[in-house]
């Protein structure tokens, strides 16, 4: 009766597995039999995100990293990068091809792909997402001149396009912001080909059109649902959001009507046997060209899940309810052979694999320079700013919380790039700790030990260590006589507290979005101060007129020339301290294929897949 009893028992849970639906079937798919659906396998995806989530979905309110990854799974670009190929590469996304340039390097032509739809959604007539055509491209990039939609990104197009500067300010003059209006240099020339005319040749432009602030949204979601769009995304991307628990998970669909886009075929040798880019002997001895040919997205189902502290990402990683995780300063030696920096074998024997990705990075402190005590630019105030970078070591603060493993650099230009000092260190610096020439300059400023200064009050985040390192740097500034105040708040506070101008100095890390000192560059432009990209409020107009110039300047070595005298007046002028560059270690399970970890752009999930 038992064995009768079981099998009954079997073919019953057996009939249940392709019968039950709803909240019942859910219990049943994610739990004793897997990842099912309609009683198909799904491939999932199970990735962290180490934060608290995305501020924002809305492209022209996105600022982070972390909103970038969210929001990149949705939203796509005119352009992107080649996913594999390195140094990095455009290639058209929405395009048919890459823009054509006039001789001029001011007019750029496009064509859009006629594929191209944006996603099922109830703000269409009949739940349909129609074809994206020319007015969206224009729409999506005139809501970045719109105050009302608290732009983070109008520094990505100011000064740029003829027309765009005078058309936000008539606009955001009128009684009604006018997306019909017309902009000079963006001309219509039918639903799927159109011209951007730039005001002067701009070598970042193109950049500029890969970057998920450029994304490409329909006008018809925006107005439906209005404020709620930063939280409900509708554009053109692999995937769909399906649900967000704001804090702790976020789960994308399969786009079910996403065009016909293949991974990348493999490039093969060259006859002279040459690698046809930087690492790709590696890629394909790691199978990055196994699925070369298959239909894009390779995942049916995202589960990003956020962690705002490491130790319970380490754990589920190791519990392999993770694909990958990043190995944190606290996990290093768990994972890793420190002396040699290799994968322990206990690891390799759990079928996992390592990759070391240097960053384009830049981990700094930063001081408001409109704050009325540690701001300014007369002598006394520098003063200041340059004891307290001669009292912070470093060094320190890397071998305790990053193994030794950062590279530590001066100035905001990371290294491989233009205008990075020679073996990491400028001719002349402020670079820690050197206390008795930082009570130097105290006596010198009028602040003798720190007399008259009221303390210091530093923002940074709560996310992972931030908070020990912020006490590290009071430590050594008390050294001096001077008082630091910590403040640790979550990540959308301290992106707020930013955004206000509200913070007299703060630690943040910058991730360049495109592979040029530029991009660093602009942060110190005095017209893009908060909230736009300058968190410094630094506004020099020697330097303000060098940024003008070189943002126009195709490489050369007089525009390198130009990049370090003004790498030299920040170092000088101290509205930062630093760098450091990271070099991530992502820890990866054998299962997930195709992961080359990336983080100058973040579109690559549709290129994942699990075996």
């Amino acid at each position: 009766m038992k064995q009768k009893h079981a099998i009954t028992s079997l073919l019953q849970l057996f009939s249940l597995r392709f019968n039950l639906t709803g909240v019942a079937a859910l219990i049943l798919t994610c739990g004793l039999l897997g990842p099912f659906s309609y009683g198909q396998s799904e491939i999932v995806l199970r990735l962290p995100m180490p934060t608290t989530g995305p501020n924002s979905l809305d492209p022209v309110r996105g600022a982070s990293q972390y909103d970038n990854v969210a929001a990149s799974y949705v939203y796509e670009t005119l352009l992107e990068y080649e996913y594999l190929t390195r140094p990095y590469k455009l290639k058209p996304c929405l395009l048919e091809s890459m823009p054509e340039v006039s001789e001029d390097g001011k007019t750029f032509s496009f064509k859009l792909r006629d594929d191209i739809y944006f996603h099922d959604d109830p703000c269409f007539e009949d739940g349909k997402g129609r074809k994206v055509v020319t007015r969206d491209v224009f729409y999506s990039l005139k809501r970045m001149a719109d105050t009302d939609n608290q732009p983070k990104s109008w520094w990505l197009m100011q000064d740029t396009i003829k027309g765009f500067d005078q058309y936000r300010k008539e606009q955001n003059e009128a009684e009604r912001f006018d997306y019909d209006a017309p902009v000079a240099g963006m001309v219509e020339i039918n639903d799927h080909e159109f011209q951007i005319v730039l005001n002067q040749p701009f070598i970042r432009f193109q950049y500029t059109l890969a970057m998920f602030q450029t994304s490409v949204l329909p006008r018809e979601a925006v107005e439906h649902y209005q404020d709620r769009i930063s939280r409900h995304p509708v554009g053109t991307g692999p995937f769909i959001l399906e649900h967000w628990e704001t804090g702790l998970q976020m789960v994308y669909r399969r786009n079910p009507n996403y065009r016909d886009v293949r991974y990348p075929a493999d490039p093969g040798m060259k006859d002279d046997a040459t690698p046809p880019y930087q690492g790709y002997a590696q890629d394909k001895a790691l199978g990055m060209y196994d699925c070369a040919g298959e239909r894009l997205p390779l995942a049916d189902k995202v589960v990003l899940t956020m962690f705002q502290k490491n130790a319970p990402a380490w754990l589920k990683f190791l519990n392999k309810e993770l694909d990958y995780t990043r190995v944190a300063s606290e996990n290093f030696s768990q994972a890793f052979i420190k002396r040699k920096r290799t994968l322990r074998p206990s690891f390799e024997a759990q079928g996992m694999r390592v990759v070391a990705l240097p960053l384009l990075d830049m981990v700094y402190n930063g001081f408001n320079m409109e704050d009325p005590d540690y701001g300014g630019y007369t002598d006394q105030k520098k003063w200041v700013r340059q004891a307290i970078s001669l009292a912070m070591d470093l060094d320190e603060v890397n071998e305790a919380f990053y193994d030794g493993i950062n590279l530590i650099y001066d100035g905001p230009i990371p290294s491989g790039l233009d205008g990075h000092p020679e073996g990491h260190t400028a001719a002349v610096n402020y670079r820690g700790p050197n206390l008795q020439k930082a009570r130097e300059l105290l006596k010198k400023s009028g602040h003798p030990n720190g007399e008259g200064l009221p303390p210091l009050v530093y923002y940074t985040s709560q996310q992972a260590q931030s908070r020990e390192m912020a006490y590290m740097t009071a430590r050594n500034l008390k050294k001096i006589g001077i008082k630091m105040e910590v403040n640790a708040l979550d990540f959308s506070e301290l992106s707020e507290k930013m955004r206000e101008k509200g913070a007299p100095f703060f630690g943040l890390a910058w991730g360049s979005d495109y592979p040029d000192a530029e991009n660093n560059l602009q942060l110190f432009y005095g017209p893009f101060k908060s909230p736009m990209s300058n968190n410094f409020n630094y506004d020099r107009p020697q330097y303000n007129e060098l940024y003008e110039e070189i943002r126009v300047m195709p490489a050369s070595p007089e525009r390198t020339a130009k990049y370090v005298k003004m790498r030299n007046m920040i170092i000088e002028d101290v509205p930062m301290i630093g760098a450091m560059a990271r070099t991530r270690y992502y820890l990866i399970h054998d299962r997930l294929k195709n992961f080359k970890p990336e983080e100058t752009f973040s579109n690559w999930v549709k290129y994942l897949t699990i075996k």
